[in-house]
């Protein structure tokens, strides 16, 4: 990880003590860095919020690679029934490959998964290097992975400078899980999608807004950032779209007053 972030940055987040919880997952290769803000955001809104730190991430490539896509789920769907003990409503967000894990979330919980919301999603990609992968991973250890990820100036790397390619793979396999289960996403759903992703961005948004069964859902196009967009120039709609969307879809179902209306 870079060296300008710290050990608190990349690791764990968890505030708040209302009735309504959000979760934020963080992307492949990435760590909490990338949803702090957007979590502290949410968190001044009246939301409890998590940031988990999923297995092999915030430390080094290596250990990415010891890790497969179950660990990282399972990390996420660890913190998912941690927050639903403290919360009555609770919604999902995700980044990147955070996002299927956040839509796999809602297939398999629709009783605690009242919304979701994904930004850049990763559920596919395009380039044919990754058929490759199966062979491949076996001989090449890792690639780089030194490409602008955020457009605004000095914002300090969020994500491995290396990736490793059995991590890769099973990055695919996960894709490959939640793709048949679409169907079963019938929350709500807004999902932002950066231009600059290009045909990958359209490819996985698409297959998300096709496959899903949500009544509601909407897309919002960000003109001024990459791929970890939590973390650039769009940021601003980002957290009000996301927090005017939650309001929306993440009543207070307890009664008396919402404890997030009380000053703390």
């Amino acid at each position: 990880m870079t060296s300008e972030l710290t050990d608190d940055e990349v690791g764990p987040f968890t505030a708040g003590e209302t009735s309504r919880g959000v979760l934020l997952l963080h992307g492949f290769g990435g760590s909490p860095a990338s949803m702090r803000p957007w979590a502290r955001y949410l968190l001044g809104q009246g939301y409890r919020v998590s940031v988990p730190l999923l297995p092999g991430h915030g430390t080094t490539w290596q250990d990415l690679s010891s890790t497969r896509w179950p660990d990282w789920y399972g990390s996420a769907e660890r913190a998912l029934i941690e927050l639903a003990e403290h919360c009555e409503t609770v919604a999902v967000t995700g980044l990147s490959m955070g996002g299927s894990l956040a839509l796999r979330l809602a297939a398999r919980h629709p009783a605690i998964v009242r919304a979701v919301v994904l930004v850049n999603p990763s559920i596919a990609n395009p380039n044919r290097l990754l058929f490759a992968l199966p062979v491949l991973q076996h001989f090449v250890p890792s690639i780089r992975n030194d490409g602008p990820m955020v457009k605004k100036p000095d914002v300090p790397r969020a994500s491995y400078d290396r990736l490793s390619l059995k991590a890769v793979r099973s990055m695919t396999l996960l894709w490959r899980d939640v793709r048949p289960r679409l169907s079963a996403v019938t929350q709500p759903l807004l999902l932002f999608r950066s231009l600059a992703d290009g045909t990958a961005g359209e490819l996985s948004s698409g297959i998300v807004l096709r496959g899903i069964a949500s009544a509601e859902h909407r897309e919002v196009l960000l003109s001024d950032s990459y791929h970890i967009a939590t973390l650039d120039n769009d940021t601003e709609t980002i957290f009000a779209e996301s927090a005017a969307f939650l309001r929306t879809w993440l009543p207070v179902l307890q009664s008396g007053p919402d404890p997030s209306d009380t000053a703390r």
